[in-house]
C-alpha cells in the first residue's frame, strides 16, 4: 500500500528531474529542437499547385469567343436571320397566291427575267379591282408583319424576328426603287389598276418601311440591327451584311 502511494511521488519527482538533471546547454537545445518541429514539418508539406500555361491557341479561341460576346451576336445569327428574311419574302408571295384564289382567280409559277413570277390569272383590264387586290396584298402582309412585331408585346430582338423585319423593308425599298418600274411589278400594276399613282403608291409603302426603319433604330433591343461597332476599336462602323 505504502509503495503503490510513493510510486507517483517518485515518478512526478523523476520526471520534474528531467531537466534539472542536466546543464542549461542541453536545456536550451532541446527547446530549440521542440519549437522548430513544427516549422520543419509545415515544410515537408506538399506545395501548392501552380496553374499550367494557356496555349496560345486556346486563348486566342477565348478571345475570339469574348469578342463575339461583346458583339451580341449569338451562335447561327445569320442562319436565323436568313431563315427570317426568308419567311418574309415567302409571306409576300403566299399572300399574292391566296388573294388570287379568294378573288376566283387561277394563280401559276413562271420565270420573267430570270426570277420566279407568280401570276394572277385575273384580267387586269376587266377585273381591275381584283388585280389591285392581287397585286398589293404581298406588300400589304409584309407590312402588317412588321407592324405587328414592333407593337405586340413580347421579347423582341432575336435574330429571326430580325431578318422578318428586314425582309419586308428591304422588298419595300426595291419596290418604290429599282423595282418600280417592272414590266411584272406590283407598284406598277397597283398603278395601273386604281386611282393612285406610282408616286402615291411609293409615298405610301415607302413611308412606312421609313417608319419601321425609325422605330427599330430607336428601339435599343434591336441594337446594331443597320449598323454595328468595327471589331477593332477605333476603325468606325460596318455597314450592312456580311457573307463568308
Amino acid at each position: 500500500m505504502i509503495h503503490s502511494l510513493t510510486t507517483p511521488m517518485q515518478s512526478g519527482f523523476t520526471d520534474k528531474s528531467l531537466f534539472m538533471g542536466h546543464s542549461p546547454p542541453f536545456v536550451a537545445i532541446t527547446f530549440a529542437a521542440l519549437i522548430a518541429l513544427p516549422t520543419s514539418l509545415r515544410a515537408q508539406e506538399p506545395a501548392a499547385r501552380t496553374p499550367a500555361a494557356i496555349p496560345a491557341s486556346l486563348a486566342q479561341d477565348s478571345t475570339r469567343a469574348d469578342t463575339a460576346r461583346e458583339q451580341g451576336r449569338p451562335r447561327h445569327y445569320w442562319k436565323k436571320f436568313a431563315a427570317g428574311f426568308a419567311s418574309s419574302i415567302l409571306a409576300h408571295e403566299g399572300a399574292h397566291i391566296v388573294t388570287a384564289y379568294a378573288v376566283g382567280g387561277h394563280p401559276t409559277i413562271g420565270i420573267n427575267k430570270g426570277r420566279p413570277t407568280v401570276y394572277s390569272g385575273i384580267s387586269a383590264k376587266l377585273q381591275p379591282h381584283k388585280q389591285f387586290l392581287f397585286s398589293s396584298m404581298g406588300l400589304n402582309v409584309q407590312a402588317a408583319l412588321d407592324e405587328g412585331i414592333l407593337d405586340v408585346p413580347h421579347r423582341r430582338g432575336a435574330p429571326f424576328e430580325r431578318g422578318v423585319l428586314a425582309g419586308g423593308i428591304a422588298t419595300a425599298l426595291f419596290y418604290v426603287t429599282i423595282g418600280r418600274t417592272a414590266s411584272v411589278s406590283d407598284v406598277d400594276f397597283m398603278a395601273r389598276t386604281s386611282s393612285l399613282s406610282k408616286t402615291d403608291i411609293t409615298i405610301i409603302y415607302g413611308g412606312l418601311a421609313a417608319l419601321h426603319a425609325f422605330r427599330i433604330h430607336k428601339d435599343e433591343r434591336y441594337a446594331d440591327f443597320f449598323v454595328r461597332p468595327d471589331v477593332n476599336a477605333g476603325k468606325g462602323l460596318k455597314v450592312g451584311v456580311n457573307i463568308q
